[in-house]
This record gives structure tokens, sequence and C-alpha cells, in this order.
């Protein structure tokens, strides 16, 4: 009885690690195509936000998840396509363009909420029966996750378009000698990333939760970068550094009022332990990022000669 008793638990801990890990699968995927391409992509965690809250707008007014799901990752495209109007025609410094895609998604959205609900903090609580639904436990978005990830290996690996794309982002100019259209490549790259960021994002306000709250990405934009420079921009490795994000969450989710959040018999205040994921998130990066090599031409605008 023990025994089962205990498997039960270790299984709810780690389909709670798959749903926390989600957002950051998705976001991360959408930042290697991005950054394979040659462009500093930022703004994931502004890209996760537009589509959360669209994803929750058409989905309460609508009371469709899968349009609203499709809503949300063609916002995160629109505002991607304009990230990278930004940083690749007219070369804006692409980490500085990025935060302002952050800050400026921090605040449209609960400008919007309260123009449309008179609520700044949240949008309205979405039915149980519209949200994405779950399949053997999990959401249908997770499993979507998962299976981009062979999907995403496969293009990059396998197929001409990610040939162009890692080329590009390696070594742009012998890239355009070959007749890759260096910039059209660049811009595909970003506006995937943007579809695929605000896919997370969608999921975080009508699959993990019933409505869009302020700030909900909660820094989940900026974990998936960092499991993206763990995973040395590789889609197999990107999907195990998130599912190391996504226990870390978990775990910090399990310990909160155990008798693991004591010591010496005081309990530990709970904004220590939500500290965890992002503690852990530093201390990787510490040891790690010196050991990845990113993609030559990163950060680097590319100015076809005449």
């Amino acid at each position: 009885m023990s025994e089962t008793f205990d498997l039960a638990i270790i299984g709810i801990f780690i389909f709670s690690a798959i749903r926390l890990a989600t957002p950051m699968i998705f976001a991360a995927l959408g930042g290697m195509f991005s950054e394979r391409s040659g462009v500093i992509n930022i703004a994931l965690e502004g890209l996760m936000l537009a589509g959360a809250f669209t994803a929750a707008v058409v989905t309460y007014e609508l009371s469709n998840p899968y349009f609203g799901f499709l809503c949300g990752i063609l916002a995160g495209g629109v505002l991607a396509f304009i990230f990278a109007i930004t940083v690749i025609k007219f070369e804006a410094d692409q980490v500085v363009a990025g935060v302002g895609i952050n800050i400026l998604m921090l605040g449209v959205p609960a400008l919007l909420s309260s123009a449309i609900y008179d609520s700044a903090g949240s949008t309205e609580q979405i039915a149980k029966e519209f949200l994405l639904p779950d399949v053997f436990g999990l959401n249908v978005a997770s499993i979507l996750a998962f299976l981009l990830v062979p999907t995403a290996w496969y293009v990059l690996y396998k197929t001409p378009f990610g040939l162009r794309i890692r080329a590009v982002g390696e070594n742009p100019e012998a890239a355009d000698a070959a007749g890759i259209k260096v910039l059209r490549m660049r811009y595909t790259g970003v506006i995937l990333s943007g579809v695929l960021a605000a896919a997370g994002g969608a999921y975080l306000s009508i699959g993990q939760s019933s409505f869009f709250t302020r700030g909900m990405s909660a820094g989940k934009g900026f974990i998936a970068l960092a499991a993206l420079i763990l995973a040395k921009w590789r889609p197999i490795q990107v999907l195990i550094a998130c599912l190391f994000f996504g226990f870390t969450e978990a775990l910090a989710i399990q310990i909160q009022g155990s008798s693991w959040a004591k010591i010496g018999g005081e309990e530990i205040p709970v904004q220590f332990i939500e500290m965890l994921p992002y503690v852990l998130t530093i201390i990787v990066l510490a040891g790690f990022i010196g050991l990845s090599k990113a993609p030559k031409a990163l950060g680097i605008p590319y100015k076809k000669e005449n």
C-alpha cells in the first residue's frame, strides 16, 4: 500500500514537472530558431505574454480554446515580425530591442485588460469546459511541445531549411555567396521564435490556468533562454534542460508546507522556496555558460554588399 502511494506521489511529481516545463520548451525551441539564424532573442518573455493575453481574451470571448490558441501564436508572430524589422532592417541593438519588447508587454496587456474588462490585473476567468483539454493526464499543449522536439531536430539537421538557418547563423557571408537569402532566413527564424514562444504563453493562460494575469510568465522566457544556452542551441538537449527547470519548479511547489520547509523547527519563508528555480538557473548558467559555443554570427547584423 505504501509502495503504491509512493509511486502515485512520484507520478504526480513527474506530471507536474512536465506541465511546468511545457511553456519553457515552446519558448526555448522558438529561441533556438532565432539564435541559430544569428539574432539574439531576449524578447521571449514578452512574446510569451503576448500569446498568453491574446489567447485568454479570444478564448473567453469566443468560447473556443483552439481558436484562442491560434490567435495567441499569431499575436506572437506579429510582435516577433516587428522585433525582426527593428533589429534586421534597422540594425537596432538586439538586446536593447528585446528588452524593449519585454517592457512593452508588461504594460500593454494591463492597459487593454483595463479597457476591456475594467481590471488591469487580470482578464475574466474562462469556464473549465473552454480550456485546452487534458489527454492521458497531460494537456494537449504539453503533448504538442514534446512532439515539436523531434520535429525541430529533423527540420534543423535534415532539411535544406535547417541547413540554411544554421549557415546564416555561422557564416552569413559564405551563405550569401552560396545564394542563400540571409535576411529572409533571419526574418523567418525570428518569426518562428515568436510563434513558438507565444504558444508557450497561450498554454499558460488557457491550459495551465484559466485567465491571464499581469506578468504571468514570471520569468519563464528568461529561464527558457538559459535552457537554450545550457543546451548549446540543440533541440534534444533543450528538452532535457527545460525538464530540469520544470523539475526544480515542481520541487519548490512540493517543498512548500512540507517537513522539508523547516530548519531547526522554524518554517522557511515561502519566498525563499519560490526562489529555488531561479537560483538554480543562475548556478547552472554560471557553471556551464563557458562551455556553450554560440553560433559565430549571433548578435552581428548582416549588411549585404552591393
